[in-house]
């Protein structure tokens, strides 16, 4: 509850009043103190009211590319029986409050009002609560209160085409490394048959030797596997413009290309940090928005700058242990070049291994610690370029 500047001019008044009243044995100004005293008692009663409101949100969509529309309807309900709600309400929406008017709101209706949710830049916008304002009619005390949940509208990086994915490197027990397309199944191991294996995949001449029957188990080595690697580091991406961070949004906008055409392609793909990632929003009930585990979309949408400078060599030594994918893709600024040499390193763990930097003004020294090194300006020209570097 906040007393308004007029409200704390009347309590002022009423003390002076009342205390000048009694000491001196003016009656009139211990009625005008006492009088003063009681607007400021009533209106406090008034704005303590709490109307009884339903407040629901509809995001049309909850997950958008950056720069497509998105919208949110709000839905506020008076579920009280006996007044009619008559406020001041406005709605959070990121940055900024969208007014709500709530007037001569009968008991049992609601009303909609439908805005436009700020997709410029990529991130997570919060839209909400509801911030409902209560005032006295002398404008003496004013209370606001929150109604509704936090409601988060994910802005994804732009998504450029890629006209190919990389392809695999097929893995024989022997030891063979050879470049396959599409991928195929490769004997691993024997087991026991149990109920519902099928009989063509039984090794009979290993059944009749042992006494029982044995089943081939395949193994898919060739599918191509990719790993990418974002640099979120603040010293990879050392200029903002704006308070935006060009070089990363962009590193941000390859990364989401190169997921979104390895899922389209069915290929097998992993979206990793160097640094570590920002907390996911969540719920009041302690749940993650969006329904479980997010997505990469959503976690690059998510994904902000980290000050720890050594995370790229922390993330080299984990990618070395793991050997996660068969291509590496190293995305990173004009701050992050100096770090090519842990990247190059592990060409012995991946096949393939590519650098984007992201808004340099000099282009990378050709043969960088003997990688494939593409210099862009914006995630559109890596797309562009993407098809001439992928035969590696």
């Amino acid at each position: 509850m906040g007393i308004t500047a007029r409200g704390v001019g009347l309590l002022v008044a009423a003390v002076v009043l009342l205390g000048v009243g009694f000491r001196f044995a003016y009656p009139e100004l211990t009625l005008l103190g006492a009088a003063a005293g009681a607007a400021v008692g009533y209106a406090a009663l008034v704005a303590a009211w709490r109307p009884r409101l339903t407040v629901t949100r509809l995001a049309d969509p909850d997950r958008v590319a950056r720069g497509e529309p998105a919208s949110m309807t709000l839905t506020v309900r008076n579920s009280g029986r006996l007044r009619s709600a008559n406020l001041l309400a406005e709605d959070r929406c990121g940055d900024r409050t969208v007014p709500v008017p709530v007037l001569r709101l009968r008991p049992g209706r609601d009303t909609d009002v439908r805005y436009d949710v700020p997709t410029h830049r990529r991130g997570v916008v919060p839209v909400g609560p509801l911030r409902v304002t209560r005032r006295d009619p002398l404008g003496l005390v004013a209370l606001a209160r929150p109604y509704g949940a936090t409601v988060p509208v994910w802005v994804y990086p732009r998504v450029h085409p890629l006209t190919a994915v990389p392809t695999g490197a097929g893995r024989s027990l022997d030891g063979r490394v050879d470049g396959v397309p599409h991928g195929s199944i490769t004997f691993d191991s024997l087991r026991e048959y149990v109920v519902g294996d099928e009989l063509r995949r039984v090794h009979w001449r290993t059944s009749a030797r042992v006494g029982e029957l044995m089943v081939r188990e395949n193994v898919d080595t060739s599918l191509p596997r990719l790993v990418v690697l974002l640099d979120n580091r603040a010293t990879a991406h050392p200029e903002r413009v704006g308070g935006v961070v060009e070089s990363f949004e962009s590193a941000c906008e390859a990364a989401a290309s190169i997921v979104t055409a390895a899922h389209r392609a069915d290929l097998p793909v992993v979206l990793l940090f160097a640094a570590a990632e920002p907390a996911a929003p969540v719920t009041p009930g302690g749940e993650v928005d969006g329904g479980g585990a997010l997505g990469p979309l959503d976690r690059l949408a998510a994904a902000e700058l980290s000050s720890d400078d050594d995370a790229v060599r922390a993330a080299t030594t984990r990618l070395r242990q793991d050997r996660l994918g068969d291509t590496l893709i190293f995305l990173t600024g004009p701050g992050g070049r100096g770090e090519l040499g842990h990247v190059g390193a592990l060409r012995g763990a991946y096949p393939s291994v590519v650098v984007g930097v992201f808004g340099a003004a000099e282009p990378t020294p050709p043969g960088a610690a003997g990688l494939v090194v593409v210099d862009a300006a914006d995630g559109a020209q890596f797309a562009a370029e993407w098809d001439g570097v992928r035969r590696w």
